[in-house]
């Protein structure tokens, strides 16, 4: 799978693709990264990516001709469309989840597009597949978002976790349950007896109890949806 991130500054994504799982994922030639500089395809001599807006306000607008350019140049052409979607990082955007982050590792090809001063120009959206947000708050741009978004989707491709790695997560549908290791007392806090067991089918069921009880304290939306 390859992700494509159309961003003004590059080189935020040099230290969280650089380490760790994805990093030797990358090297494995498992995932495909690529780092695209929007100010490129920026107009006349100081290459412009931004104008002030139509009728007045604040700040400067991204523009769709310089936005549209840089899609183009990102897309792989010979790629059916549902093998490959183009993502705006938008406040505006439905909220990502993990059922998306599922979706998005089945593509070939995922392009995110990262925002900055005071959005963009509303024709982009003629451009793109889908606009998407990770959460009620607003950041200074669009590449801490895509990072998250990249990072969640990378690790859902097959073979860049190993198998059975997966299994049980949060959100899959539940939020997961407790986990303990060494020591087995530590002060006033003890291992549940059931772990220390042995009984694979009895600490299965117990599991299972304690995720549905936690989702059903903390996150009871995830238990209607599901």
């Amino acid at each position: 799978m390859k992700i494509s991130i159309i961003t003004l500054f590059p080189g935020m994504f040099k230290g969280p693709f650089a380490k760790s799982i994805i990093k030797r994922a990358i090297d494995k030639k498992i995932v495909e990264v690529k780092l695209i500089n929007l100010r490129t395809f920026g107009i006349g001599k100081h290459k412009l990516v931004d104008d002030t807006p139509y009728g007045g306000g604040k700040g400067m607008v991204l523009r769709v001709d310089v936005l549209e350019n840089a899609i183009e140049s990102a897309k792989n052409k010979k790629l059916d469309k549902n093998k490959q979607k183009i993502i705006l990082l938008s406040a505006k955007g439905k909220t990502f989840n993990q059922k998306i982050a599922k979706r998005y590792s089945n593509l070939k090809h995922l392009i995110l597009i990262c925002g900055h001063y005071e959005g963009f120009d509303e024709r982009i959206k003629e451009y793109i597949d889908e606009e998407i947000s990770i959460g009620d708050f607003i950041l200074t741009g669009g590449e801490i978002p895509a990072m998250l978004i990249a990072d969640s989707v990378l690790r859902l491709v097959k073979g860049v976790i190993k198998d059975g790695s997966l299994e049980n997560e949060s959100f899959s549908p539940l939020l997961e349950y407790p986990q303990y290791t060494k020591p087995q007392v530590y002060k006033n806090g003890q291992v549940p007896k059931i772990l220390l067991s042995g009984n694979h089918q009895e600490i299965k069921k117990w599991r299972n109890t304690q995720s549905l009880k936690i989702t059903s304290k903390l996150r009871p939306d995830l238990i209607k949806n599901n």
